[in-house]
């Protein structure tokens, strides 16, 4: 970094920065579990599943578990931007790998479907 960029951080900047990038607030909300369940806990769950699907190229399972996975990560970004007012960058990361794992898993089950669903599903 120049030594502009060094006086651009201000404390007012730095103070502005921090009161929109807080994960603290985020997992300290009444959002952060859901019937005693942490958020970041079914996340984990939520990966490790997608993980065995894909690995065993479940490509069907893995769409229809990517898909509601993807829209509850939404769902939880909509209440990071507008009811806490704050965002965790690794929920923000998160929300960036269940998109690309739901866009993938997609064209994933396109292509099994051209080859005509020789995936283990088509077996089983």
């Amino acid at each position: 970094m120049t030594t502009r960029d060094h006086r651009a951080l201000t404390p007012e900047a730095v103070k502005k920065l921090n009161e929109k990038w807080d994960c603290g607030t985020v997992n300290k909300s009444r959002f952060a579990v859901i019937k005693g369940v942490p958020v970041a806990d079914i996340g984990i769950a939520g990966y490790l599943l997608l993980a065995g699907l894909a690995i065993g190229k479940r490509w069907r399972l893995l769409a229809a578990a990517a898909v509601p996975a993807f829209a509850f990560s939404l769902y939880l970004a909509h209440i990071e931007k507008d009811i806490l007012e704050v965002w965790c960058i690794y929920c923000v990361i998160s929300l960036g790998i269940i998109t690309l794992i739901t866009f993938l898993s997609l064209i994933a089950l396109v292509m099994d479907w051209r080859r005509g669903g020789q995936s283990r599903e088509s077996t089983a």
